[in-house]
């Protein structure tokens, strides 16, 4: 059995990532900080230094079938996520890309040898 990356989060049926609620916590999108997010898309590889979108390597991934396939969300990921507006009581229809350790649920990733 090849050994699994520490910088791969590993993902289930039981699990879902897209359309799943989380809280950013980063930085790079101060707006966001501390808000509510949907995820809607992985960027797989997005954040890897010097990746070319339209090499072989990047992939906007929107199933979790998909994602799974592609070896789950790792620390070289952006995920495509849809801030909560309060006001309107419903998620935007503008989205962002922030770092998946940027993420709450993705926390571990920063800690376990992440991209950051």
């Amino acid at each position: 059995m090849a050994k699994r990356s520490k910088k791969t989060k590993t993902t289930s049926p039981a699990e879902p990532i897209i359309g799943q609620i989380t809280t950013y916590h980063g930085d790079e999108h101060p707006y966001l900080r501390g808000h509510k997010v949907k995820i809607i898309a992985v960027l797989h590889n997005a954040a890897k230094p010097g990746i070319d979108v339209d090499g072989p390597d990047y992939d906007h991934i929107t199933d979790d079938e998909d994602l799974a396939r592609a070896g789950g969300v790792t620390a070289f990921d952006r995920i495509d996520v849809q801030p909560w507006l309060d006001s309107k009581e419903r998620f935007s229809f503008v989205s962002s890309d922030p770092l998946a350790a940027d993420l709450d649920c993705f926390r571990d990733l920063a800690t376990n040898g992440g991209a950051r």
